[in-house]
């Protein structure tokens, strides 16, 4: 990678699984044995409130049971040293980042540990169960739910994300399927604005032909050896 100053990284799901963090999305469609219909859009919430949160409760109660791995460890410490601009992207919900250390981080598909107030839109930091009908500590509407970009919601911070891939000289993907819009075609904008671009996942991905270059393998080895290189 030559003439490196501003950076954005994508992470998914395939970074935080090394940690034994679920990937949600399993075989046949389902989110750990729940229908996306049942559990992720506006329309589950508003027909079962008791099933969606008791869902996003359990996965916040394991995030407790998990810790940071390597490739997190790596991405703090770029995040520390890199002189340049550095914006690193998540579609992760869980914390496992910020716990790492980063600090240049959006989470662009909401926070397990947030709540959101369905009615006023203030987000309030949550740590416990959080049943249907808890009260807004802003508003005092019975309106709080998880804080999580459901589908058919526009995720978090685009308009700077959108600002960041257009600066960047690299662009890097880490442990993403390329399958879920808008982030499948970040990468798309990158090499559009002249980007020089770099895949880090297991498996190639659906969009694995729009990068520059792909390296297979466990995140927590290629990431580390990635910014090894970089600042090392």
């Amino acid at each position: 990678m030559t003439d490196v100053r501003n950076i954005v990284i994508l992470t998914g799901a395939g970074v935080s699984a090394e940690s034994g963090v679920a990937t949600f999305r399993g075989p046949g469609g389902l989110w750990e044995g729940h229908r996306v219909e049942d559990v992720c859009t506006p329309e589950a919430l508003a027909a079962d409130p008791v099933l969606v949160h008791r869902f996003y409760d359990e996965r916040r109660a394991k995030l407790t049971t998990v810790e940071p791995n390597a490739a997190h460890h790596a991405l703090a410490r770029l995040d520390r040293e890199w002189p340049g601009e550095l914006l690193l992207v998540t579609q992760n919900v869980d914390d496992l980042h910020e716990r790492a250390g980063s600090r240049r981080l959006l989470h662009m598909h909401g926070e397990l540990n947030s709540a959101l107030c369905g009615l006023c839109g203030v987000q309030t930091e949550w740590r416990d169960a959080l049943p249907p009908l808890t009260r807004c500590p802003s508003c005092d509407a019975p309106a709080l739910r998880p804080d999580i970009v459901f589908f058919g919601e526009m995720p978090y911070h685009m308009d700077v994300i959108e600002a960041a891939l257009e600066r960047a000289d690299l662009f890097v993907s880490i442990g993403t399927s390329g399958a879920v819009y808008p982030a499948a075609g970040f990468v798309r904008i990158a090499r559009a604005c002249g980007a020089q671009t770099l895949e880090l996942n297991l498996d190639r991905s659906d969009g694995s032909d729009w990068f520059d270059t792909t390296r297979l393998g466990p995140a927590g080895t290629l990431v580390p050896d990635w910014v090894e290189s970089l600042i090392g």
